[in-house]
């Protein structure tokens, strides 16, 4: 049979269509949610909690309700002081992250390690991410009205100094609603339970949301 001669147009419209075939589904990759990743104590960790009630999980359900997708990765170590958290920084927060909570600092509290310190190691795990292009939320404490008070200034001056001195958003208190509340705490009265956890989650979130809009 003699080859009969394809319209212009239908050529254009076959050609198009492999075209559409061959190219990256970039839908369904704006749609990918973005990685936040939580670099903390026992508190991140879900200390004495079922995973479903882990504050990175519960963070992730906060977030959804805000309109927010996101994947919330937990990178707590339980015990871990801002030296630890300085020293494995690289390698917990990975290099798809868009945003890192940084909430350490309980734990150099309770060792009543140098707030000066503490400030250095803080100040180090913040221009480590900033240099990995990787966005910070620096998340701090409020030391309990029964330590010392000299100590307790120190500790609590040194998160928005870190803060202000790097350019980087501040939330001022992990525990803002929780702490001393023996209903929102476990047996040991320093670890949130689930209701505890959900608060926190709650109250965390918007920071969070806010961090991550300000990233490109």
């Amino acid at each position: 049979m003699r080859n009969l001669p394809v319209k212009s147009s239908t050529r254009r419209a076959v050609v198009a269509g492999l075209l559409a075939l061959a190219a990256p589904d970039l839908s369904s990759a704006a749609a990918k949610p973005r990685v936040v990743t939580m670099l903390g104590d026992s508190i991140t960790a879900g200390y004495g909690l079922p995973g479903r009630d882990a504050l990175p999980v519960q963070l992730q359900a906060e977030l959804k309700a805000l309109g927010v997708d996101a994947l919330v990765r937990g990178a707590g170590v339980s015990g871990d002081t801002s030296a630890g958290g300085a020293g494995r920084v690289d390698f917990s927060v990975q290099p798809d992250t868009a945003l890192c909570v940084v909430a350490l600092g309980g734990n150099d509290m309770l060792q009543g390690l140098s707030p000066q310190a503490m400030q250095a190691n803080l100040t180090r795990i913040v221009r480590r991410l900033k240099a990995r292009r990787i966005g910070v939320l620096l998340v701090g404490m409020q030391a309990p009205v029964s330590i010392n008070a000299g100590y307790a200034r120190a500790f609590n001056a040194v998160f928005p100094a870190v803060a202000r001195a790097e350019g980087v958003p501040l939330y001022p208190n992990l525990l803002a609603g929780v702490q001393g509340i023996a209903a929102l705490n476990q047996r040991d009265r320093i670890h949130p339970n689930a209701s505890g956890a959900r608060i926190i989650s709650r109250k965390l979130a918007p920071a969070v949301a806010r961090a991550l809009r300000a990233r490109p």
